[in-house]
């Protein structure tokens, strides 16, 4: 069995070696897997690809080297998705490292799934340095579920580490809007839920070391230049079976679907809601939501 390592990168060059590393760890722990390690560099002006470079003359795993201009981390997958032949993908941000038993953990996952034909991933737990969960565990080992109904059904909070069917994977790809560089990953996997489970296992695979210039510490700014496609991740949610989300849920929901609304300039922002109590209740929302929008780009500004 083979695995697909995916990783973008910008400017990380000083982070690829504990990465680099992990997985020599691991590809030596776990001989029944093959590893190969397909990198992007997403128009980096730091060394990355003279570091990269030396990867693949060492030859001690398999490495690929891409280059794009700066497109962004979803496009940067997009293609390296295309380029994979492993059985499995994962993608690994230039910030994260996997544990020292993370192939050894997927393995006996797969084996206790036996069959994973219409899993389209298997989801795992993820850690940050100091060895903390970043969210809450599942409720129990190896039980199915969706990325939907655990983030807006079971109360699972956080980041997770996800495996890739890669026979799944192939059929989808992360939509960006034009011009735009970003979207949460959640939209290309709430459209994988429409079709295809995940299984859920309480095992940390993989370490976050988040960076002061990452996606995650820039949200605002990143909601204020990708607006479009977070209007239709959201947008998007009314098309799942929303029986079962939580009334906190629904009204983040609410809320964020009205912002990026407000912040992409979209008509028909009432009609483009499936569902009367989601209707009525976005009717009520729309015009506070948009004034408080508005209060809070211009406070900011």
């Amino acid at each position: 069995m083979k695995i697909s390592i995916l990783t973008a990168t910008y400017n990380r060059a000083n982070l690829l070696d504990k990465l680099y590393t992990s997985i020599i760890i691991n590809n030596n722990n776990c001989e029944e897997f093959e590893t190969e390690w397909l990198i992007m560099d997403d128009g980096s002006a730091d060394n990355t690809k003279r570091i990269v470079e030396e990867y693949v003359k060492e030859g001690i795993i398999d490495v690929k080297y891409f280059h794009q201009e700066n497109q962004g981390k979803m496009k940067a997958i997009n293609k390296l998705v295309k380029e994979a032949t492993g059985d499995l993908i994962i993608e690994c941000d230039s910030d994260d490292y996997f544990t020292e038993n993370a192939f050894n953990i997927i393995l006996k996952s797969i084996r206790e799934c036996r069959d994973i034909g219409n899993v389209y991933a298997l989801v795992f737990l993820k850690y940050d340095q100091d060895g903390k969960n970043m969210g809450n565990d599942f409720f129990e080992d190896n039980y199915e579920s969706t990325m939907f109904d655990l983030y807006f059904k079971e109360g699972i909070t956080g980041e997770k580490a996800l495996v890739f069917n890669a026979n799944v994977r192939k059929q989808f790809e992360y939509e960006v809007e034009d011009g735009e560089k970003f979207v949460t990953e959640a939209r290309m996997q709430h459209k994988m839920d429409l079709q295809y489970v995940v299984r859920c296992f309480n095992k940390p695979i993989m370490i976050c070391e988040y960076q002061k210039e990452g996606y995650s510490k820039n949200i605002n700014k990143l909601f204020l230049e990708n607006p479009c496609g977070y209007y239709n991740y959201f947008k998007e949610i009314f098309d799942q079976d929303m029986h079962g989300v939580t009334a906190k849920k629904r009204l983040y929901v609410y809320k964020h679907y009205i912002l990026f609304a407000t912040l992409s300039n979209q008509k028909h922002v009432i009609r483009n809601v499936k569902g009367i109590i989601n209707k009525i209740a976005v009717l009520l929302l729309y015009i506070p939501g948009k004034i408080a929008t508005k209060l809070r780009i211009r406070d900011n500004k």
